[in-house]
């Protein structure tokens, strides 16, 4: 059974932000259906002008132990009702921000975002997971998207924990900070074409855990974009680029504008 979330104009465009390079996860499964892990629990979306149409799938287990979860689809006699489900997607793509009210201020300071405006109405920022928003944009450094989301997905595959299967496709969470602190995550990440990335993940990971706690990213959300790009820049293979990223996407700082130095000055 699907259910629907009504968007007010000009609300949002599914197909320009699971797109366009914030999220790496989202697969179009079907024409106009595209299908992620969030929150714990195992999404498809679509939309029809106004209405974003939504499947949920969660485990039948509770105990969900690690790589025997089998999914099923949430129906109306599930644990979590209809309100549930749509304040996790509100949030994720922040849909309490007005966002035609936004644009219109920035037409009128910037020519050039009025030319463009047309072509991207309904993109939004997205507001994810610090965890998954950080490691994913390691393995940003130097990539194109594909690429990048064949990175995250192996990083799913091999530390994550399995959800289960749809559709004949396995899921799994992104992983645990502490499981990317393991030894050989370097080596083994090396072997399955990360790079140099594989050093910076897991010595950030082991940075983050030596230093904080697995909290620690999100309370970055609590203080100022200055001090919270300044503790990201310190994580071994994020730079300015990266830490703009975390910050814009996931930290609550909407003032951070991520600048791609190897264009800047195309």
């Amino acid at each position: 059974m699907w259910r629907k979330l009504h968007v007010e104009k000009p609300g949002i465009r599914l197909d320009l932000t699971l797109q366009s390079g914030q999220s790496f996860r989202w697969r179009q499964t079907k024409p106009g259906e595209w299908t992620n892990v969030l929150c714990g629990f195992v999404w498809t979306l679509k939309q029809v002008q106004n209405e974003i149409f939504y499947l949920v799938f969660k485990s039948k287990t509770l105990q969900r132990p690690r790589g025997q979860r089998i999914l099923e689809e949430i129906n109306s006699s599930g644990e979590e009702g209809s309100t549930f489900y749509e304040s996790i997607l509100r949030d994720y793509f922040q849909l309490d921000v007005d966002l035609g009210s936004l644009c219109q201020q920035w037409k009128a300071k910037d020519s050039f975002f009025a030319q463009v405006s047309e072509r991207t109405r309904g993109l939004r920022v997205l507001r994810q997971d610090p965890v998954e928003n950080l490691f994913a944009f390691i393995c940003s450094s130097n990539n194109n998207i594909p690429r990048i989301s064949g990175m995250v997905e192996t990083l799913c595959q091999t530390y994550g924990e399995r959800l289960g299967e749809l559709n004949g496709v396995d899921h799994y969470t992104f992983p645990d900070i502490k499981d990317l602190t393991d030894a050989g995550v370097e080596q083994r990440l090396r072997a399955m074409g990360f790079g140099y990335r594989a050093k910076f993940i897991n010595q950030s990971a082991c940075y983050i855990l030596q230093h904080h706690d697995r909290t620690w990213l999100e309370s970055l959300r609590s203080i100022s974009y200055e001090e919270a790009h300044k503790a990201l820049c310190q994580l071994p293979g994020v730079g300015a680029k990266v830490a703009d990223c975390v910050c814009l996407m996931s930290l609550d700082k909407p003032g951070a504008v991520p600048v791609d130095t190897h264009t800047c000055g195309k």
